[in-house]
């Protein structure tokens, strides 16, 4: 948050009036639309779409914020976090509008496949969707709320959080958008409703300098919102923490609980427009390419792809813009195995960091089909078997410790118990099953880590709750203003988790047998065409 910046009664009060907009869901299979090599000007149209979207989203969560249950409002954490959003939806309804001229205007329309649905490409161009055109300007100003549809019709690391979700159609979502009642304001229909993240537009054409300056005008207003809002899980975690202090409770109740799924539901979805149009800019072709593209394929060319071979084959390189199965964060053809097996390494290194161990204790891989692929981010399946499988190893190391060491007291007699190295003792394995199904992928996590007491299963999915005896602090870094999250002990692993595999259409689910072991299953929705469950 820039220094000074305040959250006035005039922005609220715009806040508010965005926040009575109906949220306009988007599948995964619209995202994938755009293809490895997306097209300038479809880019240029769903910029305008995310720059309409995403405030009405922030709008939303200041709302939440404000109405926040219990006092938890009122702490200094949340308030940070509100002020955070406010900040980035200011910033978003006061960006430039792009200029169209009539030259530009037919170019959107131009190819074969808009025409075939020009009636909701134009409606994203027109003058009616707040977009300036030479002469002159009408529709939504920098300064007022979007009107309603009455009046007018390189990639990021996949160990990011970012990405596309959805929920499937056969599992009705618990947190579907219901009427609020906390303010007299009737909710209007989206000036989005009507209009699609993605349009076709020409792939093999020029596009004029104007296209790609909007373009990166969008990008970087979106790369700097993302940034002010990497801490947000950790800011909110702490004004729980200080919300609990205040009112000397052990647990969260069942009231900021709900609170809290809502909160950091709508969150990924945010997130994920936010890290898919960002990917997205970075595979787009630029000018340069661009000409070359119409001059090697013509203007009717069906895609600037085979530039690749040609321009490759000519200086020996391949194409660094894009990778042949990601579009933006989204990977087309995710190898499941592959996924597991990075998630198995870098729990295990973290591990051994923490520990001191050579070597974590084993985790074995079993795949019947060690081909299973599907449509899927491999950021957000990364990060749900990480923490799986990083409360597996610490339970495993935590649990089995005192009766190897006991053990190896008997089979080595007058060794010192406070000389055993735990490098010395042998860990039972841990499991992760792949198996595959017509709707969903289930991965199974399997440890002999001693288990959960059954009345404690329930708690696990609440946040702040930790099996760890000593939970760790928040760390506050001075120089960003945010909380370094801990290795272990956090208690937000598995609650956020399960909220990644829900808004994929899946579910994360956990089965105890207390003085064994834990056994987690993971199911990833197969199924691509349904909408995000939007809170």
């Amino acid at each position: 948050m820039g220094t000074g910046w305040e959250l006035t009664k005039p922005l609220l009060e715009k806040i508010y009036k965005y926040a009575a907009f109906d949220q306009t869901p988007i599948s995964l299979r619209l995202m994938v639309q755009f293809g490895p090599n997306p097209s300038p000007g479809s880019i240029f149209l769903a910029s305008q779409f995310i720059v309409e979207e995403l405030p009405i989203r922030l709008a939303k969560k200041v709302k939440s914020l404000e109405n926040a249950p219990l006092g938890l409002d009122s702490m200094p954490s949340t308030i940070k976090v509100k002020n955070w959003y406010a900040q980035s939806f200011q910033e978003l309804t006061e960006l430039k509008k792009p200029v169209i001229d009539e030259n530009l205007r037919q170019m959107l329309l131009s190819s074969e496949e808009s025409r075939s649905d020009d009636s909701r490409t134009s409606s994203s161009i027109n003058n009616e969707s707040g977009v300036a055109t030479n002469g002159s300007s009408s529709g939504v100003s920098n300064t007022s709320a979007p009107p309603s549809n009455s009046e007018y019709t390189p990639f990021s690391d996949f160990s990011d959080d970012d990405g596309i979700v959805y929920r499937s159609r056969y599992l009705p979502s618990p947190y579907a958008q219901t009427e609020d009642t906390s303010t007299t304001t009737s909710i209007q229909s989206s000036p989005t409703a009507n209009k699609s993240y993605y349009n076709p537009c020409p792939t093999n054409i020029v596009w004029p300098k104007e296209v790609y300056d909007y373009n990166k005008l969008v990008c970087d207003a979106l790369t700097k919102i993302k940034k002010r809002h990497d801490a947000t899980v950790a800011t909110m975690a702490q004004g729980v923490k200080e919300w609990k202090s205040e009112h000397q409770l052990v647990f969260v109740n069942s009231q900021i609980q709900a609170f809290l799924d809502k909160f950091y539901m709508s969150r990924i979805g945010i997130r994920m427009l936010i890290g898919q149009h960002i990917a997205l800019n970075m595979q787009q072709a630029s000018p340069t390419r661009q000409r070359l593209s119409t001059f090697f394929n013509g203007k009717n060319g069906s895609s600037s792809s085979s530039l690749s071979s040609s321009n490759g084959s000519a200086n020996g390189s391949s194409n660094r813009l894009s990778k042949p199965n990601y579009v933006g964060v989204i990977c087309t053809d995710c190898n499941v195995s592959d996924i597991a097996q990075d998630a198995i390494d870098t729990a295990s290194y973290i591990c051994e960091e923490h520990y001191g161990l050579f070597e974590a204790p084993e985790i074995q891989l079993i795949t019947p089909n060690n081909d299973i692929n599907f449509m899927y981010v491999p950021g957000h399946l990364i990060h749900m078997l990480f923490e799986t499988l990083k409360n597996s190893l610490r339970a495993t190391i935590e649990f089995h410790t005192p009766k190897l060491k006991q053990q190896y007291l008997q089979e080595n007699p007058g060794t010192d118990a406070n000389s055993i190295d735990l490098n010395d003792l042998k860990f039972p394995p841990i499991k992760v099953i792949i198996s595959e199904g017509y709707e969903d992928i289930a991965i199974k996590v399997s440890d002999e880590g001693g288990g959960i007491a059954r009345s404690e299963v329930p708690l696990i999915w609440t946040y702040l709750y930790t099996t760890v005896k000593e939970a760790p602090t928040l760390e506050q870094d001075g120089n960003n203003n945010s909380f370094r999250a801990p290795m272990a002990g956090f208690g937000y692993g598995l609650p956020i988790s399960r909220l990644y595999a829900q808004y994929f259409g899946g579910d994360l689910k956990l089965i105890s047998m207390e003085g064994y072991g834990t056994d987690v299953y993971l199911h990833l929705n197969r199924l691509s065409s349904s909408l995000e469950p939007l809170p």
